[in-house]
C-alpha cells in the first residue's frame, strides 16, 4: 500500500482555508494512508506567549486565546465530517492533528478516519511540552487507540510524547505496526529519534511536521519577524521497521513524502527483537496503564 506524509502550514487560525487545503493535499497525496503534522487544524500558535508571566495574564493575550479556541474543532462535529468527506473522496485512511474544544479547554489531538469518512477515533497528547500548557489540556489514558485496518494497526503519539517511554511501551503491546507521529519537532535529534521507535518497535513511522514561514500566520500575529522568516523547517520522515530511512528528511519547503509499505516487513523485524514479545522480560517488568476516562 501507499503512505504519505504531508509536510506544509495550514492557514493559521483560519478554520476554513485550512480545510481547503487538507483537502487539496489529500487529493494530491493519492495515498491509501495520509498523515498530517501536529496541530494542523488550525495552527501551532509557534512563538507566542499568549501574555503568559508568572502571576499576570494580559488582555491581548486572552483574546488571542479566544481566536484559537473559535478556529479550534469539536468532536465530532462539523469539522470532522468535512474531514470525513475528505477521507472518503480520497479514499484513504486520514490521520490529522487537530486542536479540539472540550468546553473552555483546548487539546492537542489526533483524529483518525476511515476510507468510508468514519472517524475511527482519536488520541489526546497526554503531557503538553512546556509553554503549551498555558493554552493545551492533558489527555488521559482513554485515547490511546491502537486500530485494526486492513493496511495494518494504526496508531499515534504526539510529538515529545514520544520521548515517554512508557507510552511507547503502551502502544507496542498494542501491536501497532503504522506508528504515526504527527510533530512540532524539526531538529536532527528528531530523526534520530524516529529511528530509534521505529527499530525499538519493529514498525512504520511516519512523522509530519509542518513548514512555515512567518508569513502563514496572520498579518497582526504578535510575532515581530520578517514575513519569509522560516519558523518551522519540517524534517519530515518516514522510517521503515528497521530504522531505515524511506522518505525525507524533508527541510527544504512544503512537500509530498510517499512511500511503499509492505506491513510483512513489521513481523521480519519482529525475528529477532519483539519489544512487547520474546525480548519483553515480563518476569521481571511490568506496566500498568490506567485507559479509565478521566473526567
Amino acid at each position: 500500500m501507499k503512505a504519505a506524509v504531508i509536510q506544509a502550514a495550514p492557514v493559521a487560525f483560519e478554520l476554513d482555508a485550512t480545510l481547503d487545503k487538507v483537502e487539496r493535499l489529500v487529493a494530491e497525496a493519492d495515498a491509501d494512508l495520509v498523515v498530517f503534522p501536529e496541530a494542523f487544524v488550525s495552527c501551532y500558535p509557534r512563538g507566542y506567549e499568549f501574555g503568559s508571566i508568572i502571576g499576570s495574564r494580559s488582555g491581548e493575550g486572552r483574546a488571542w486565546f479566544r481566536r484559537y479556541w473559535e478556529s479550534s474543532i469539536d468532536v465530532p462535529g462539523p469539522a470532522t465530517e468535512r474531514l470525513g468527506a475528505v477521507a472518503r473522496d480520497g479514499g484513504c485512511h486520514l490521520v490529522i492533528g487537530v486542536i479540539e474544544r472540550g468546553g473552555g479547554t483546548l487539546y492537542c489531538t489526533a483524529l483518525f478516519f476511515a476510507p468510508d469518512g468514519t472517524l475511527l477515533g482519536k488520541h489526546r497528547k497526554l503531557m503538553p511540552t512546556g509553554s503549551e500548557r498555558l493554552v493545551w489540556g492533558f489527555g488521559d489514558g482513554s485515547t490511546l487507540p491502537v486500530f485494526d485496518t486492513p493496511l495494518g494497526r494504526l496508531g499515534a503519539v504526539i510529538c515529545w510524547e514520544n520521548y515517554m517511554p512508557l507510552l511507547r511501551m503502551a502502544m507496542y503491546r498494542k501491536g501497532i505496526q503504522l506508528y504515526c507521529a504527527p510533530t512540532a519537532d524539526a531538529r536532527e535529534t528528531w530523526v534520530a529519534s524516529m529511528r530509534h521507535v521505529a527499530c525499538e518497535g519493529r514498525c512504520y513511522v511516519l512523522s509530519a511536521n509542518q513548514f512555515a514561514r512567518r508569513s502563514d500566520y496572520p498579518d497582526d500575529y504578535p510575532v515581530d519577524l520578517p514575513a519569509d522568516e522560516i519558523m518551522c523547517r519540517g524534517n519530515s520522515v518516514i522510517v521503515s521497521p528497521l530504522g531505515e530511512l524511506l522518505a525525507g528528511p524533508e527541510h527544504e519547503g512544503e512537500a509530498i513524502l510517499r512511500t511503499e509499505v509492505d506491513i510483512g516487513r513489521t513481523v521480519e523485524g519482529k525475528y529477532d527483537f519483539d519489544v512487547a514479545g520474546h525480548y519483553s522480560r515480563p518476569d521481571v517488568f511490568h506496566l500498568d496503564v490506567d485507559e479509565r476516562p478521566q473526567s
